[in-house]
């Protein structure tokens, strides 16, 4: 199974780098725009009677089906010419496979290795076990992590190169939550290296801050 994954950045060229482009996801008419108005932590904290693994896969199986259901939406749009390569802001996404061997491939390609070997994981049943009685193997939480690495860069993909489409389909609001509550739950377990989602912080911060209260309409009766 193909289980690595690599970056690098790209050479300078001359040309003003793509992380200093304007980010259409920041602007806040877009940023404020979701599709639930309360905290999303009060959805990724572990219940009391929840066993922590069964917790993890649960919640990682219906991140892996919401972002694949997300990124189909633009999938048409997503193509080896308009992305010959896997980036997120300046950042190129490589796949290893498991000699090694690095494989720069386009961006549909990268996403098409990553859906494809997890949904291969989440329907094993000696990884991702549904039967009672049956315990989780002891590699489970470095599987989930790195399920959790994949996944976060299908979402970065789908901010840098498609946020245009998804707002023409008027479905910013549905991505900006599914990344909230994605962002919330990796960080609520440890799920990554803040250093690995550093390219999307800005995005992190605009979307994780507290939205202020809207003002209301009052009725007066004559």
């Amino acid at each position: 199974m193909d289980w690595f994954m690599g970056k690098g950045k790209g050479k300078p060229n001359g040309k003003k780098p793509p992380a200093e482009e304007k980010k259409l996801y920041l602007e806040a008419e877009y940023t404020k725009v979701r599709v639930v108005d309360f905290d999303l932590k009060e959805l990724v904290v572990l219940p009391r009677e929840i066993d922590l693994n069964e917790w993890l896969a649960c919640n990682t199986t219906t991140f892996f089906n919401l972002i694949n259901l997300q990124y189909s939406t633009i999938s048409e749009f997503c193509t080896g010419d308009t992305c010959p390569a896997m980036t997120a802001c300046s950042t190129t996404y490589f796949w290893y496979d498991e000699k090694g061997k690095k494989t720069k491939c386009t961006a549909p390609q990268y996403v098409d290795f990553v859906m494809s070997s997890v949904q291969k994981l989440v329907t094993d049943e000696d990884i991702f076990p549904t039967k009672y009685g049956k315990e989780f193997p002891n590699t489970f939480d470095s599987l989930v992590k790195k399920i959790c690495r994949y996944l976060f860069h299908v979402l970065a993909h789908i901010y840098w190169s498609h946020y245009k489409e998804t707002v023409a389909m008027d479905l910013h609001g549905h991505l900006n939550t599914l990344y909230t509550h994605f962002v919330v739950f990796i960080r609520e377990f440890n799920l990554m290296d803040p250093k690995e989602t550093l390219i999307m912080e800005d995005l992190t911060e605009a979307l994780c801050t507290p939205l202020p209260p809207q003002p209301q309409n009052h009725v007066t009766e004559r």
